[in-house]
């Protein structure tokens, strides 16, 4: 009889949509797995992000095509096949460029599927691409729509380093600084600033800050305004929801309260605080 891992792969052969690479066969041999996708010319994101060898860079138009893409293949994922697909890899050399310069998304060797409206199953491994893995995923093992979005945010920003990199431009105020310099400033600098700011609220490390990709696309298409992302790397729902807990607390007598003025933020949380004058 079929295992589960093949039952989801013939369900997997069943996506279609025009920015996945689509599974068109596979075969399997003791604990062997061949998986066979649609021929993408282009190669990956990855090779002409940093395959060097003389490659062409990708204009800014071209990257934000790719960019939104990506999105759709997500959202198509997440909430509008006919069960939630987890993809579990998010990241650059999984994003093929068609030849009309479109990204698809592939390579679903680690992708879970499950009901709408269930719970996302554990596993009894954490999966996945260093860097681009959830803090929670990591922590126990659980695979959510979430944690690809997080891994969508490393992506956004390049890699993982570049998420510190960027939220260091941003409190000194220039964030701009932390565009790839190979398109010697040629983009639109609000769609610049609208994905770095993006890229940061998608890898929040706590999961329910970070947007569905319903939410993304919304964002992408001046739908909705991104919430704001301020020079310490937080956003507005950061500081409301924290702002309510310490006023719980201080409501209760629960707390340290030692000052009656200015709000501060502090790993994540704002608390008031007591500041020395004079």
């Amino acid at each position: 009889p079929p295992t589960v891992t093949e039952l989801e792969i013939e369900s997997l052969g069943r996506l279609r949509h025009k920015n996945l690479v689509n599974l068109q066969g596979w075969c399997k041999q003791r604990s062997d797995l061949l998986l066979v996708y649609d021929y993408i010319p282009n190669g990956s994101l990855d090779f002409f992000l940093y395959g060097g060898g003389g490659q062409r860079c990708l204009s800014w138009e071209q990257r934000f095509r790719v960019l939104k893409g990506i999105v759709a293949g997500l959202l198509y994922l997440h909430e509008e096949w006919e069960q939630v697909v987890i993809h579990r890899d998010v990241k650059s050399s999984n994003v093929l460029i068609d030849g009309e310069m479109n990204g698809r998304l592939g390579d679903f060797g680690l992708a879970r599927l499950y009901n709408h409206r269930t719970a996302a199953s554990h596993t009894t491994n954490v999966v996945g691409t260093v860097g681009y893995i959830a803090p929670e995923s990591a922590r126990t093992g659980k695979a959510s729509t979430r944690s690809d979005v997080f891994a969508f945010g490393v992506l956004l920003l390049g890699d993982f380093i570049l998420v510190d990199w960027v939220t260091e431009c941003l409190q000194m105020g220039s964030v701009l600084d932390a565009a790839d310099a190979r398109l010697e400033r040629r983009y639109v600098a609000e769609e610049m600033e609208m994905v770095l700011g993006l890229g940061l609220i998608c890898s929040h490390q706590r999961q329910e800050s970070r947007p569905t990709m319903r939410q993304v696309v919304r964002y992408l298409n001046c739908e909705d305004q991104l919430p704001t992302v301020d020079r310490r790397g937080y956003t507005d729902d950061d500081a409301l929801g924290s702002a309510r807990r310490a006023n719980s607390r201080l409501q209760t007598g629960s707390g340290d309260c030692r000052g009656k003025n200015d709000w501060e933020r502090d790993e994540g949380c704002v608390v008031r605080v007591r500041r020395e004058r004079g």
